[in-house]
């Protein structure tokens, strides 16, 4: 699976690597290409995952504003309703393709 802005390829990754959440893939870390990525300082915590992560896309000269979101350090409770320790994956919002 690959998420990508534009043509630029965010994250790949096989999709049985990915964690599926509330009908969004989570790529696992090591797949993101992280030069790509700018933290963000947007807040927001989710009932039941806990406190987020954005995260901006820096391709060339331009900026995506919050076009990720990830989980660094969910709450316990998320791993068994998941079913899947997903701390750190990352996903993505309506401007980025997620697909085969």
């Amino acid at each position: 699976m690959r998420a990508l802005l534009g043509t630029t390829v965010l994250a790949e990754a096989p999709e049985a690597e990915l964690v599926k959440i509330e009908g969004n893939w989570y790529f696992p870390p090591s797949s993101l290409n992280r030069e790509l990525f700018v933290e963000s300082n947007t807040p927001y915590t989710c009932p039941w995952k806990g406190e987020a992560q954005y995260w901006n896309a820096k391709v060339g000269d331009e900026v995506t504003t919050d076009v990720a979101w990830s989980y660094p350090n969910p709450y316990p409770t998320a791993f068994d309703r998941v079913g899947k320790d997903f701390a750190g994956y990352v996903a993505f919002g309506n401007e980025v393709e997620v697909g085969a």
